[in-house]
């Protein structure tokens, strides 16, 4: 609404010294592409995202989720709540800014960092099903469902006992970190040969639980939804909307322990606050509020 206005930051912190001010953006404030319109997929693509998702020999893929959008709101947040804190502290106000592909391209945990240090001799490559860097790391089929299986340095032996093959903890093939993952194909194919001797997953989720192996069923969202572990943390809660009735959604995945358990949530329709943050936050009076709607430069109401 503010950039509607044609108001920037100096502007508005003329009138608010104390005006904590956030920009969301696709490619942020500055820089060659920040006029270009976009969405979620478009800042992981130029984020080099997409192209590790999928299969080494296929198109990339894109996940049907909101990840950027969500995860961007969450960077937007901590940095409101750090200048809010700021402000607290010094009684000044700031601008804060963030976007979908500077979130999206922090997600690369190592690619970018192999890249460089290796000079561009190392590339990092989609792997379908199973991580390039580690193993076992990866989704392996059982008696129902998929599994995702994961065992780092400290897990290894752990793995070699739950599926009753203890010696190949010194089988040297095995033996580290980088043999192991030059030796994936064997590896796979062992667990996978266990899981098929397994009487159910119930089973071999038993038996890698007991051995403290880090493992998860791929869940459906619907299973998820309605998984006990999901529903007794509230992580799936039932709200109430005023136009679209009871209906489960995510619930909030922060915790207070000053706070109550749960917020009430009740979204506002477009611009229901308009006159309000006007009014109290600008000093904007009721008239001018009025020709604001009446040209067309706000509105309110449901979509």
């Amino acid at each position: 609404m503010i950039a509607r206005l044609g108001l920037d930051y100096k502007t508005v912190s003329a009138l608010n010294p104390k005006i904590v001010m956030c920009s969301v953006s696709t490619f942020g404030q500055t820089g060659p592409l920040s006029n270009r319109p976009g969405y979620d997929y478009i800042g992981a693509s130029y984020a080099g995202v997409l192209d590790m998702i999928g299969y080494a020999d296929r198109p990339p893929v894109f996940p049907l989720l909101g990840i950027g959008d969500v995860s961007t709101g969450v960077h937007a947040m901590g940095a409101i709540t750090s200048a809010l804190l700021f402000r607290e502290r010094t009684g000044q106000g700031q601008y804060v800014e963030t976007s979908l592909l500077d979130v999206y391209f922090h997600y690369h945990e190592a690619n970018g960092q192999l890249i460089s240090a290796s000079r561009g001799a190392f590339k990092p490559r989609r792997s379908g099903a199973h991580h390039f860097l580690v193993c076992p790391c990866g989704i392996l089929k059982g008696k129902q469902n998929d599994l995702f299986i994961i065992a780092l340095d400290q897990q290894w032996r752990s793995v070699c006992r739950a599926i009753g093959k203890p010696e190949m903890v010194e089988d040297p093939r095995f033996k580290d970190f980088e043999e192991r993952v030059r030796n994936a194909a064997a590896i796979i194919e062992i667990i996978q040969e266990w899981l098929d001797s397994m009487k159910d997953d119930e089973e071999a989720m038993r038996v890698l639980g007991e051995h403290r192996v880090p493992f998860a069923p791929v869940l459906t969202v619907e299973q998820a939804m309605n998984h006990p572990h999901l529903r007794a943390r509230r992580t799936v809660r039932t709200i109430k909307d005023r136009f679209l009735g009871e209906f489960d959604v995510p619930g909030f995945p922060l915790r207070f322990s000053a706070f109550p358990g749960e917020l009430p949530l009740d979204a506002p329709t477009l611009g229901e606050h308009n006159a309000q943050v006007l009014r109290d936050y600008l000093g904007y009076s009721s008239k001018r509020i009025s020709k604001l709607e009446a040209d067309g430069i706000i509105r309110s109401g449901p979509r």
